[in-house]
C-alpha cells in the first residue's frame, strides 16, 4: 500500500532533519530513481536521499523504520529486473556520493571501498599498484549494486563472480543497526557466512554501504582472438571443448549474427555477421598467451571455425571489448521506438549448445528477433527482445518466449538468472528452481532481518 500523504509529509520532514537538501522530492529526481534499464514499469519513490556516510544511511533507515516507509537502495540504475523500482513507494537511497577507497593493501591484494564507487573508477585508482578488480558486468555499475545482485561478467570464467570476490560487507539493517560481516583473512571456520547472505540479496536484507574485495595481479601479457563459425551449435561446442581441454581463458563471449549486425552499425565495426566467439587470454608472458590462442584455434578449426584472428594490441583489444559491452545499447538503438526486454539464463556448460540451439529455433518459430550474446565460458547467455510495450500481442509473445527460455534452462539443471538477478521479473521461478523448502527458509531469513518487510519489498523472495 502507498504511504498516506500525512505520513509522506512527516517522513520527508524527518529526512531533511538528517540530510537537509540532500533529501529530495522533486519530480525529476524521483522520476530518475523510478527505474533501471529494464522493460518493467517505472515506479517512483516518495523521496530520494543522498547520504555520504554509513552513519547517515543508518539514520535514514531509522527514520524510514519509524514511519513504516520502504527502503530501496539505488546505485547508477543499470539493473535489468526492476531491482530499483520503488513499487511500494518509500525512500530511494542513492549511494553514488559514497565513492571513497577506504583502505588498500597491495601486499594482501584486497581493498575496502564505499558502495557508490564504480568498478571502473576502482580500477583507475588501482592503475599504479599492479592490481586489478576483475569483475566487469559491462555497465559501469557501483560496487554496492554489483554486490547486491551478485554480478559477474565477461571475466567470470577465470576470476569468478562477486560471490568469490567479496570478502566482507558493511550493511545497514532494517532497524538502522550497522552490521559488518566477513574479514580480510582468506579463509575462516568461524560462524555463519553472513557475507554470502548479503551478496545477491538485492537490497532485501539491508543497505550495503562498504565492501571489502579480493584483487588480482595485472597479467603481464594479454591477447584477444575472434573466430567465426558456421552455426551457433559449432561455436557453443567449441566453448565446451575449450573448457574441457583446460585452456585457462580469461573470457569467452558468444555472439550471434543478429547481435553482430546491430553492434557493427552502432560501434562502426566490421565483424563478419555470423556466429562468433570473442576470446581473451591472460598470462605471464607473450609466449604463454600465444600458446593458449594456438590451442583454441585448433579446437575452433575442428568445428569449422574460420577467420581466426588474434592480437596483443591494446587498441584493438579495447575496441573489441567496447563493442561487446555496448551490445545492449546497440540493440536499443536499432529500434528507438521500442523497449528492451533483456533476459538471461545459465546452464551447466555441457548443455550450453543444446540450450542455445533450442532457444534460437523457438525464436524463429515465434517470429521474434532477439539478439543473443553471452558469457559462454560459464554457460550464461542473454537475449535482448525489442518490443513495443503498447502492443499487447507482441508483449504476450515475448513473455511466452521468455518463459520457455527459463523453463528450458531449468530443465537442463540451470538457473532462471545467471547474473541479472531476480528483482520482480523472475520471482515466479524461485520455487521451481530452489524447491518449496528452500524458498520457505529464504522467507524466514527475510522476516528475521526485516520483520516489517521494508527493505526493497516485493523483490527477490515471493510473498515475503
Amino acid at each position: 500500500m502507498p504511504l498516506a500523504p500525512d505520513t509522506v509529509s512527516a517522513l520527508v520532514h524527518d529526512l531533511r532533519a538528517v540530510l537537509g537538501d540532500r533529501a529530495s522530492t522533486t519530480a525529476a529526481v524521483r522520476g530518475h530513481h523510478s527505474h533501471g534499464e529494464s522493460w518493467h514499469a517505472a515506479a517512483e519513490p516518495d523521496a530520494v536521499v543522498f547520504p555520504e556516510t554509513t552513519d547517515e544511511v543508518s539514520r535514514v533507515v531509522d527514520v524510514c523504520a519509524t514511519h513504516g516507509a520502504p527502503v530501496v537502495p539505488f546505485g547508477i540504475g543499470s539493473s535489468l529486473e526492476a531491482h530499483v523500482n520503488a513499487i511500494h513507494g518509500g525512500v530511494s537511497i542513492d549511494l553514488t556520493r559514497m565513492t571513497k577507497v577506504l583502505r588498500l593493501s597491495p601486499d594482501d591484494m584486497d581493498v575496502t571501498v564505499e558502495a557508490g564507487l564504480t568498478h571502473r573508477k576502482l580500477n583507475d585508482h588501482l592503475k599504479n599498484t599492479g592490481l586489478m578488480f576483475m569483475v566487469d558486468p559491462g555497465a559501469d555499475a557501483t560496487i554496492g549494486g554489483m554486490t547486491a545482485t551478485r554480478a559477474s561478467g565477461t571475466a567470470a570464467v577465470r576470476y569468478g563472480t562477486m560471490r568469490e570476490s567479496v570478502l566482507g560487507v558493511t550493511a545497514v539493517l532494517a532497524d538502522g543497526r550497522v552490521i559488518r560481516t566477513g574479514g580480510r583473512a582468506r579463509k575462516s571456520a568461524s560462524g555463519y557466512d553472513l557475507t554470502r547472505l548479503f551478496v545477491g540479496s538485492e537490497g532485501t536484507l539491508g543497505v550495503i554501504t562498504e565492501v571489502t574485495l579480493r584483487l588480482y595481479g595485472r597479467p603481464e601479457a594479454i591477447s584477444t582472438a575472434v573466430c567465426t563459425f558456421p552455426s551457433m551449435e559449432a561455436a557453443a561446442t567449441t566453448v565446451i571443448e575449450t573448457i574441457q581441454l583446460g585452456v585457462p581463458v580469461a573470457r569467452i563471449e558468444i555472439i550471434d549474427e543478429a547481435q553482430l549486425a546491430v553492434v557493427n552499425r552502432y560501434s562502426k565495426t566490421s565483424f563478419p555477421e555470423a556466429p562468433t566467439l570473442f576470446f581473451e587470454f591472460h598470462g605471464p608472458s607473450a609466449a604463454v598467451v600465444e600458446e593458449h590462442a594456438r590451442l583454441v584455434k585448433e579446437v575452433s578449426d575442428e568445428r569449422g571455425g574460420s577467420s581466426f584472428r588474434w592480437t596483443t594490441s591494446p587498441e584493438e583489444r579495447a575496441k573489441l571489448w567496447e563493442a561487446r559491452h555496448n551490445a545492449l545499447y546497440a540493440t536499443i538503438a536499432s529500434r528507438p521506438s521500442a523497449k528492451a526486454w533483456t533476459s538471461d539464463v545459465c546452464v551447466p556448460i555441457a548443455h550450453l549448445a543444446e540450450c542455445i540451439v533450442a532457444t534460437q529455433a523457438d525464436l524463429k518459430a515465434s517470429d521474434l528477433v532477439a539478439p543473443l550474446v553471452g558469457h559462454a565460458g560459464d554457460g550464461n547467455f542473454h537475449l535482448i527482445f525489442m518490443l513495443d510495450p503498447d502492443d499487447p500481442a507482441e508483449l504476450e509473445r515475448v513473455a511466452a518466449a521468455n518463459h520457455r527460455l527459463v523453463e528450458r534452462a531449468l530443465a537442463l539443471g540451470g538457473t532462471c538468472s545467471g547474473e541479472h538477478g531476480v528483482g520482480t521479473g523472475k520471482l515466479k521461478y524461485l520455487e521451481q528452481e530452489h524447491g518449496a523448502v528452500a524458498l520457505d527458509v529464504m522467507r524466514q531469513v527475510k522476516r528475521a532481518l526485516d520483520p516489517k518487510n521494508l527493505m526493497n519489498p516485493g523483490k527477490l523472495v515471493p510473498d515475503a
